[in-house]
């Protein structure tokens, strides 16, 4: 079993480049025409987006013999720049670094108040998108393998005792028990070597963070991730191409991540039933009176140009486009009548996870040291603090330089909810989200580090994110909601209303989970999938 399912990934990973220099080859109507109702192109099943819930539908979908197309939004990172690199470094960005953007966004704003941080780009299809709200900005991936191409690869789960709180109608033993250990065998999830992390100079941040929380009283942990520990080390020892300790983390990693084109989406394709095209966006989802539903779909080139807008037929759709982009096409085809039996649920129950970032300086002699791992390996758990439950990632700085300022990403309990209405103006879904909602998620996290900076004499600083804040609140990289679990869909993700449609993505995930989302987002759906396989009403 081992052995054959290797063989898929390689031979998975030689299909996806193979299709990117042919463009990703389309179903034609030669290939489709035993099993198409009508003229429009068909497939069996089709998979809109290629993030972790997606992959994992394409993946279980190709290994049961259905035939199905995967739809992403983006582009197939695989091919060398000018420079020899697939994706530019963190600070070096370039036109690769941003979709279709003038100048950088990144989470920094500043550094000592000078706009340092952000560069002017060139348009382009870059794989990070920050897709701004008003009170609140979203980041997420762009390309195949969606989120797992930038972010930072911690892969935790939550604790089970909220995970049954969140999900109430879920069998906690199964998902422990099964779908958790089976997510994280996909995904490549690994442990930092400890005597390695003690030693080395490139987790002295980290050291330097714990230190203080332990101080503190508080108790920090270790925390898996899906970028390969091993590699790092043989970066460290100058054995082999430097990602992790070069820089390269929020614009992609060319070394080292196990990011889903080289794990669930490399075994999809290797079983010879997923064909996966890029630069389509779908903009419209409609029955087919014949049965199933029926796409419309925009092809764009790398310019943003539309080139195409066709339709495709399925019997099945698999919608994991993420929180924004399910819940947006769901919402456009209940507003504009495609689909009127969509749940009044579509759309509620949104949540920044209640992410904030922070960041604190630190004394002249407790250096973080110039070189930094851009991979997390520890974070300050302070979930049972039943007034201010925190989870904090100690977050890397890699500048370069020493510049003393232990960063962090708190990831906190906050009840507040946000939904999304339909603009007919824009054709577009708003997200409705006040600035005055993230009150809890700030006062938990300066409720933390307030406790850690008194008994460690130090302070924040005010000079990174824009403003003269100490926390940034305006952006979260866990957008979860929109198409609840149980709400908009039944327990096993079927959307209610609708026979064949189902949501696979964070948009099942009511907002909060305690924890970085990506791996529960994986379990769930390998949940789902095995449900809905065997029962797809």
């Amino acid at each position: 079993m081992t052995s054959n399912l290797t063989r898929r990934h390689i031979l998975g990973l030689g299909a996806l480049s193979t299709a990117a220099a042919l463009g990703f080859t389309r179903i034609g109507a030669a290939s489709a025409a035993a099993v198409e109702p009508a003229a429009v192109p068909y497939a069996p099943a089709v998979v809109v987006g290629s993030g972790y819930g997606s992959a994992v539908a394409a993946l279980r979908l190709g290994q049961a013999g259905v035939r199905t197309v995967v739809l992403e939004m983006g582009r197939l990172w695989d091919t060398p720049g000018p420079d020899g690199k697939v994706f530019p470094s963190t600070s070096a960005p370039d036109h690769r670094s941003m979709w279709f953007r003038t100048r950088t966004e990144a989470p920094l704003a500043q550094f000592l108040w000078l706009d340092v941080v952000n560069r002017d780009i060139s348009p382009y299809p870059g794989v990070l998108d920050r897709v701004n709200h008003g009170a609140m900005s979203v980041y997420v991936g762009r390309g195949v393998g969606g989120g797992s191409l930038v972010n930072g690869g911690m892969a935790p789960t939550p604790r089970r005792s909220y995970f049954t709180e969140v999900f109430p109608g879920v069998d906690a033993d199964e998902m422990y028990g099964t779908y958790y250990p089976r997510a994280r065998a996909m995904l490549g999830v690994n442990d930092i070597d400890p005597a390695w992390f003690e030693s080395t100079e490139w987790y002295r941040f980290a050291r330097i963070s714990r230190k203080h929380a332990h101080n503190t009283g508080l108790k920090t942990v270790f925390v898996p991730n899906v970028y390969d520990f091993g590699h790092m080390k043989r970066e460290a020892a100058g054995t082999a191409p430097r990602s992790a300790l070069a820089g390269e983390v929020i614009y992609g990693n060319n070394h080292g991540k196990k990011s889903l084109d080289k794990t669930y989406l490399a075994a999809a394709v290797g079983t010879g039933n997923v064909t996966i095209e890029t630069m389509q966006r779908v903009v419209g989802v409609r029955p087919d009176p014949a049965g199933g539903y029926v796409l419309t779909v925009r092809t764009s080139d790398v310019t943003g140009k539309v080139t195409q807008v066709r339709e495709l037929g399925c019997r099945q759709l698999f919608l994991g486009a993420g929180s924004l982009g399910t819940t947006e096409i769901l919402l456009r085809a209940r507003e504009t009548g495609a689909l009127p039996a969509l749940s009044e649920q579509v759309g509620r129950g949104w949540g920044p996870n209640g992410n904030v970032m922070t960041a604190r300086a630190n004394h002249l002699w407790d250096t973080v040291g110039a070189h930094q791992a851009t991979m997390p390996a520890l974070g300050i758990d302070d979930w049972d603090n039943a007034a201010n439950p925190v989870f904090a990632e100690i977050a890397p700085l890699p500048m370069g330089l020493e510049h003393w300022i232990s960063m962090y990403l708190a990831i906190t309990r906050n009840p507040e909810r946000g939904h999304f209405t339909y603009d007919a103006a824009t054709d577009s879904a708003r997200l409705n989200w006040r600035r005055e909602q993230n009150t809890p998620a700030v006062d938990a996290a300066k409720n933390l580090f307030d406790r850690i900076n008194r008994r460690n004499f130090t302070i924040y600083r005010y000079d990174l994110f824009g403003g003269n804040r100490a926390f940034a609140d305006d952006f979260t990289y866990h957008p979860l909601g929109g198409c609840v679990l149980g709400d908009a869909t039944d327990t096993y993700g079927r959307v209610k209303g609708y026979q064949g449609l189902y949501v696979v993505d964070g948009s099942l995930v009511p907002g909060s989970l305690g924890v970085n989302p990506f791996v529960t987002i994986t379990a769930l759906a390998e949940r789902n999938m095995e449900r809905v396989l065997a029962d797809p009403r």
